[in-house]
């Protein structure tokens, strides 16, 4: 399914950019969606070089870009640099003000050299916490460490694989001021900064139904703190579709390939209403307070997450409400930026129905 936002001045010619959800649009799983491959060969020329800039924004973070790149390009058959790709965590190279920092990292894949890569200098992971920290040297003090790490900065990367270990350690951290063999303050009057990649609750993988996806580890994170302190956990910044940073990010890496000219129209192709379609309307919005000549267009396709004869869920007086709103707790229900303007069955009848445009100059030369 397909969203299209037009412009309503339509100059003679504009170039185009097109930003590409990867899981529920180009794959399911490890495997290719037949129609990706169809419309991958409609945006390259004969020499398989992309005609117009091309980004493939995914909320995966367990990798790092030049991996993801060489994964697309090999079940795509196109070359894909790595500077096409934006990760949830593509955006953590712009917050350089915690770069210096202490961070503890969660999630998983090479964390650590994903964060340095990212640009954090010292960096420690929930198993070398874990490893640091057992229970006998929580209580036996001539085993302790003679000076604990202290922790000024939490960074969730995605979905750890024991999501129990991960979470007592993140409150143990949380509750403790980032001293973790310290007994836990719930009156602190300030929180360590958390910053979050990935917000999605769900994710279409192979099987039949969506996978939870790092957005429910974030629900339950945020659970247990307000359990223990009465508190909402507070972030520092939220990462990932549908973040304006992320799609911040992602215009960079569009102009980059346009030789840092402007864009008139951005085409987003996704699955999911609550990223993909609520993150182009929020960065429409965005663009339009600020008055740019530039307008985002988001595209659903039917083959991931959304499914068209699956109504959006209500809540008991048929009402859409924050209870069924099945995206992240900070963002804000408003039913126009989960509206898409057009639905296709899938990404090659977006990129058909994009190259269709009368006003879109999708190959404009230098």
């Amino acid at each position: 399914r397909v969203s299209l936002f037009n412009s309503e001045s339509k100059p003679p010619h504009r170039l185009a950019g097109v930003l590409l959800d990867v899981d529920g649009v180009l794959l399911r799983g490890g495997s290719v969606i037949p129609a990706a491959r169809r419309a991958i060969r409609k945006l390259v020329d004969q020499n398989n070089n992309f005609l117009f800039p091309v980004v493939f924004v995914t909320n995966a973070g367990s990798c790092q870009r030049h991996q993801k790149a060489r994964q697309l390009s090999h079940l795509l058959d196109v070359q894909i640099s790595p500077e096409q790709v934006v990760l949830s965590h593509s955006p953590l190279r712009m917050l350089t003000s915690f770069h210096d920092k202490c961070v503890l990292v969660s999630g998983q894949g090479p964390v650590t050299h994903i964060a340095h890569t990212l640009g954090f200098q010292t960096v420690v992971t929930i198993e070398q916490l874990s490893e640091q920290f057992p229970l006998l040297d929580m209580v036996e003090h001539n085993r302790r460490p003679p000076t604990p790490p202290n922790f000024p900065t939490i960074i969730l990367f995605g979905e750890p694989i024991r999501w129990e270990t991960n979470l007592q350690l993140l409150i143990d951290v949380l509750l403790t001021n980032g001293k973790p063999d310290c007994v836990y303050d719930t009156w602190l009057p300030n929180q360590l900064p958390v910053l979050a990649c990935n917000m999605d609750l769900l994710w279409m993988a192979d099987a039949p139904s969506p996978r939870f996806g790092h957005g429910m580890f974030l629900l339950c994170l945020e659970s247990v703190y307000k359990k223990l302190t009465g508190r909402e956990l507070q972030y520092e910044a939220l990462l990932g579709k549908p973040s304006l940073q992320t799609y911040q990010y992602a215009e960079q890496l569009l102009r980059q390939q346009n030789h840092n000219r402007k864009l008139s129209t951005i085409y987003a192709v996704g699955d999911n209403l609550m990223t993909d379609i609520y993150g182009a309307n929020l960065y429409k919005r965005y663009l339009a307070q600020q008055h740019a000549a530039m307008t985002p267009s988001a595209k659903l396709v039917c083959t991931g997450v959304y499914k068209p004869h699956s109504p959006m869920p209500r809540d008991q007086k048929g009402a859409f409400s924050e209870m069924v709103f099945s995206s992240h707790r900070d963002l804000k229900l408003e039913l126009d930026l989960v509206e898409p303007d057009h639905v296709v069955e899938d990404v090659e009848a977006a990129i058909d129905l994009l190259q269709q445009e009368s006003s879109v100059t999708l190959l404009t030369p230098d």
